[in-house]
């Protein structure tokens, strides 16, 4: 019998097995879902099969950047309690996927399940986390960016994981400096939380929906309405401010924002950085 992609998935879901082993499980079964529950069971699977209906609101979020810092990539793998998400044996297994992900540069989360480190692929990585810390694990997002210079921070023991990519000339971003000045970078937007690198990057409807938003606030001012378009202009120009990490005051020194840092660390190094992205996963917000 023919063993689709759906029966494979189904299999999964009911018992949190990896991808390949249920695959093998239905092959061998020759298709019968309940006979291929008992092939993993024997397998010492059951207690995959057990756990596998729990929540996973816990866990950790890696944050990894080559050595080059040229690629970077975050993982948010989830488990059942925060005593779990917190061990440093759970968090040696993020990091293991983590590197996959900085290896393979998957496509999706299908391809990261099945890119392999260090001879075992990342579902088999999942499925013995499961088996050695006894708690549901998913893993439930990743991203891989590349760039001319990559920088991450981790807050809290894993609960947010941020990467910033940049475009530089004239600097190693593997340099000390550069090392520091992204990780200071990366912490603004775990700390702030930015909706978008600049304001050219900020979604057209958002702004759209922002600007209204003034336009109506000031209409309701009575003044003329040249004055009206110069308020909500105005607050729209506070919005972008408040909202765009490279305008953000810097956290470290209020009395510069994100753009003047750069530009001070970029003369320092005697070359050019600009913000170009960033991805913030904060513990949970996907599920």
């Amino acid at each position: 019998m023919a063993i689709t992609a759906s029966m494979v998935k189904e299999l999964r879901e009911m018992t949190g097995a990896g991808m390949m082993e249920c695959k093998k499980a239905l092959t061998e079964a020759d298709g019968d879902m309940d006979k291929a529950v008992d092939v993993l069971r024997t397998r010492g699977l059951a207690a995959v099969a057990k756990k596998a209906g729990r929540a996973t609101n816990e866990g950790t979020v890696m944050a990894l950047v080559s050595d080059d810092a040229k690629v970077g990539a975050l993982v948010e793998l989830n488990c059942e309690t925060d005593f779990v998400g917190m061990n440093e044996k759970f968090k040696a297994y993020a990091e293991k996927i983590a590197r996959a992900a900085l290896a393979a540069k998957p496509a999706d989360l299908d391809g990261l399940k099945a890119a392999e480190f260090e001879g075992e692929t990342v579902d088999a990585i999942v499925t013995d986390c499961i088996h050695v810390m006894g708690e549901n694990t998913q893993l439930a997002r990743f991203a891989v960016v590349e760039a001319g210079a990559v920088a991450s921070y981790i807050h809290g023991g894993g609960k947010i994981g941020v990467l910033v990519t940049f475009d530089v000339d004239g600097i190693d971003p593997a340099s000390e400096d550069f090392v520091h000045y992204g990780r200071d970078v990366a912490m603004q937007v775990a700390a702030v939380n930015p909706i978008a690198a600049t304001r050219e990057d900020v979604p057209a409807d958002v702004v759209e929906h922002e600007m209204g938003i003034y336009k109506a606030q000031a209409a309701e001012s009575g003044k003329p309405e040249n004055i009206q378009e110069k308020i909500a202009t105005g607050r729209l120009e506070k919005f972008f401010k408040e909202q765009c990490l490279a305008e953000q005051e810097f956290v470290k020194n209020p009395d510069q924002t994100v753009n003047d840092y750069t530009a001070e660390v970029a003369k320092k190094l005697g070359g050019s950085i600009k913000i170009v992205g960033f991805k913030r996963f904060q513990l949970g917000e996907a599920i």
